[in-house]
């Protein structure tokens, strides 16, 4: 059920251009075309931008009594990136080809942050990391039921304040922001608990045909691809949820989570 709605996405390869704060993501729902499924990564901007469209979208549907139960899933841009991530500004000079090609990408992409009024310093990142332990700490998120708090705080961390959100404590300090006990969340890190899974979920997500994030599903079902603005991504909801519903008595498709679906990586 994929529709013609794009917008701006981050692949392996950067960015692509495109294109407002606002309550926590609402949980809870039931029913046909109810659960929202976002893959992205805690380093996309997109992906952040994406956020505060979808906030302003479900906002929209809300008054029609249309609620989504919303799940973050892993996604990583670099995944061959050193556990310890690596320098920023040289990092991307090489990857896009000179330092004031990346720096043209940071003002544009600076720019489309502030008209969905995020505040964007991206001058402030010293490092570019590995986000490994970042979807550690959403899924562990997901399962005390403050996902939503953690990825706007692990978001927050890396976009307003350019902390390394690769470091345990930095992801820590995020937690303790959603409410999570930060000595539980060190001791999580600290172990392996859940690499494999998110390394799984990763590649099932490439295998399934994600390639640039953020992507949206419903009901395990391809919606879009981008942040696209509110009021189309309200559509594609309303859409998505109409054929969903009348798909419900039919022969059932792969779903996310199933073979032939994108792995929901245990959220």
């Amino acid at each position: 059920m994929d529709h013609d709605t794009h917008a701006a996405v981050c692949g392996p390869d950067g960015c692509t251009d495109a294109a407002p704060a606002t309550a926590p993501l609402p949980q809870a729902a039931a029913g046909p075309g109810t659960r929202l499924d976002i893959v992205s990564d805690a380093i996309c901007p997109w992906c952040f931008i994406g956020k505060r469209h979808l906030e302003r979208a479900l906002g929209l549907l809300a008054p029609e009594d249309m609620r989504f139960t919303v799940q973050w899933n892993p996604f990583q841009l670099n995944p061959d990136m050193p556990k310890e991530g690596v320098e920023r500004a040289a990092y991307r000079a090489a990857k896009f080809g000179s330092a004031a090609r990346a720096q043209e990408l940071d003002a544009r992409v600076t720019a489309a942050a502030a008209a969905a009024g995020l505040a964007f310093r991206l001058d402030r990142i010293v490092r570019t990391p590995n986000t490994l332990n970042a979807h550690r700490l959403i899924w562990l998120a997901g399962r005390e039921g403050v996902q939503d708090a953690a990825m706007e705080a692990v978001f927050a961390a890396y976009f307003f304040e350019g902390s390394d959100i690769g470091a345990p404590a930095v992801l820590a300090d995020c937690a303790a922001e959603a409410g999570l006990a930060r000595r539980t969340v060190l001791d999580f890190l600290a172990g392996e608990a859940m690499e494999a899974e998110m390394r799984a979920a990763d590649q099932a997500a490439r295998e399934a045909g994600v390639n640039g994030v953020p992507s949206f599903f419903l009901d395990g079902y391809g919606l879009f691809s981008g942040a696209v603005p509110a009021a189309e991504m309200a559509e594609a909801l309303r859409r998505g949820r109409q054929i969903l519903s009348s798909r419900a008595a039919g022969p059932r498709r792969p779903r996310l989570g199933e073979p032939g679906g994108v792995s929901a990586g245990g959220y």
